[in-house]
């Protein structure tokens, strides 16, 4: 049997309300699942219509940030503005051999590829 789809990509973080503050609230993200869970919450965001959600998990502290999660935007150069109004650090946009891109870090050090889509 094949896998089918990717549904969630565990994202650690230290604090889930401040993670929930920069998803939401800079990139835009909507909430798909916010429940009780043993160890915090059960919170997953993802962009309006996206298949894969993000696990924002507080409860791996000695996970390392992840890297090089490859993103798509319609248009970087607003986001650019987006996170330079947040005081979001980030590379670019730049034009590259397979297109536009643009690279930024969430508070906790999880880096993102932004793809011009």
């Amino acid at each position: 049997m094949q896998i089918s789809s990717i549904l969630t990509i565990t994202v650690p973080v230290a604090d889930q309300a401040k993670a929930l503050d920069f998803y939401t609230g800079v990139l835009g993200f909507e909430v798909r699942t916010d429940n009780p869970f043993p160890m915090g919450r059960w919170l997953t965001v993802a962009p309006k219509g996206a298949e894969t959600a993000l696990l924002l998990a507080s409860w791996f502290p000695d996970m390392a940030p992840i890297g090089g999660l490859v993103v798509a935007a319609p248009d970087l150069d607003a986001l650019a503005a987006r996170l330079r109004e947040h005081g979001v650090a980030f590379e670019g946009p730049s034009e590259q051999a397979w297109g536009r891109q643009l690279l930024f870090h969430d508070p906790f050090g999880n880096g993102f590829v932004v793809s011009q889509a």
